[in-house]
């Protein structure tokens, strides 16, 4: 026969039992709660990134040095040309904006500026209202029939203007470049004797040389 032990705050079995069984009932509950909570933590931890995205930013980011890169590059440009006109409105003792025209304008019309520098100051000195006996006008003492080829209706008074006239001549000579093929002698020559008359004078077996060409190369870097 068992006999129920005395429980020491006066339980009895059935009460001790019932109590355990409610203490595991309790643990089990405890222990889901817990596995529940890591899981919905893994859930908020971020997805890593897909290839799609990471290209997506690796192409953004590539646009962005891109275009850093160019800005820097205009920069260099910039900082280049502004040492390149104070230099040449030094070594011609002219003014900041007509260096700044000259340079400009010869780079436009595919002439190097140091040619078109020299080339001014040979032809005028630099001076705007400058007139030969040839009635060849301004900077670049260019006559205005050969200034209306390029644009018909030109007025005289329009091409005593500097970027006008800049413009032009550096045309000019831009165009006898190409018809001697790149020979700068033989262009700068036909700049100012005339192209007709330094091919007659090829054609007759002459040498047109007048030593116009020297002059304006002298003061250049060769």
């Amino acid at each position: 026969m068992h006999i129920e032990e005395p429980d020491p705050h006066g339980r009895g079995l059935w009460s001790r039992r019932l109590l355990a069984k409610g203490a595991a009932l309790v643990a089990c509950a405890l222990l889901v709660s817990a596995l529940a909570g890591s899981r919905a933590e893994a859930a908020d931890e971020p997805l890593p990134p897909s290839a799609a995205a990471v290209a997506d930013e690796v192409r953004a980011l590539s646009r962005k040095l891109e275009s850093t890169e160019g800005e820097l590059a205009l920069a260099r440009i910039q900082i280049e040309r502004a040492h390149a006109i104070i230099r040449y409105s030094t070594q011609y003792r002219i003014p900041a904006d007509l260096a700044t025209a000259i340079y400009d304008i010869a780079l436009s019309e595919g002439i190097d500026p140091e040619l078109g520098f020299q080339l001014v100051k040979i032809e005028s000195r630099f001076e705007p209202k400058a007139l030969s006996h040839k009635n060849a006008i301004g900077y670049t003492q260019i006559r205005l029939a050969t200034a209306r080829f390029y644009e018909p209706g030109l007025s005289e008074e329009q091409l005593y203007e500097r970027d006008v006239n800049l413009r032009l001549g550096f045309r000019f000579l831009k165009d006898l470049l190409q018809r001697y093929h790149g020979n700068l002698e033989l262009a700068l020559l036909a700049y100012n004797r005339g192209p007709a008359r330094v091919q007659e004078i090829l054609d007759g077996g002459g040498d047109p040389d007048n030593g116009y060409a020297r002059a304006v190369l002298k003061g250049m870097k060769r």
